[in-house]
């Protein structure tokens, strides 16, 4: 998934053209901006990838595809209140860092239930951010871990690597790699 943050429609629409299929954005806001020039991308699927605030889950219901950030059965049931079949996954907290979003592992029965009584969402996955290093590797045990949480809930989907540590997520079974520095260069200030 290439990851278009900071990044101006034109570079949604060049990557479309050159064969990508799947956008990460971060930001409602920003991408209601972006949304009226990329509408036209007819099989593009757009993901939220970065935390989801109460108050833009409308926004998000009507501009996404998928929302890869889930943290909280209120969250899931505001989303599931805009009334759009969506794609979501659980954003879970595998990082002691205070700066990381996401679900408790040991809050996840609670917010996998929650939302297998939501009517338009589809629960298809995990999503983590292991903590930040230059060294891939020290990601591994996060990966490893959300891949064994993923078999545990028997999903499929597993959204996990950025551009630096991106091979070490996929030998540990990453599906969707988020991919914007080494496709775009440094983002713009």
């Amino acid at each position: 998934m290439a990851v278009t943050k900071k990044f101006p429609a034109s570079f949604i629409s060049d990557a479309y053209n050159l064969g990508v299929r799947h956008f990460g954005e971060n930001y409602v806001q920003e991408f209601e901006t972006k949304h009226a020039e990329v509408a036209a991308l007819t099989d593009a699927h757009f993901h939220l990838i970065g935390h989801l605030q109460s108050n833009k889950t409308r926004p998000a219901a009507a501009l996404f595809h998928v929302i890869q950030t889930i943290d909280t059965p209120k969250i899931a049931k505001r989303l599931d209140g805009e009334g759009k079949p969506l794609d979501v996954m659980l954003e879970v907290k595998l990082s002691p860092e205070q700066s990381k979003a996401g679900a408790d592992p040991e809050s996840l029965d609670e917010l996998v239930a929650a939302i297998q009584d939501c009517r338009n969402l589809k629960l298809v996955g995990l999503m983590t951010m292991p903590p930040w290093t230059d060294d891939a590797e020290p990601s591994r045990p996060y990966f490893a871990r959300l891949r064994q949480l993923a078999e545990k809930y028997k999903l499929p989907q597993l959204s996990m690597g950025m551009s630096h540590d991106f091979e070490v997520a996929i030998e540990e079974g990453s599906t969707l790699i988020r991919v914007g520095t080494a496709l775009f260069g440094p983002r713009p200030a």
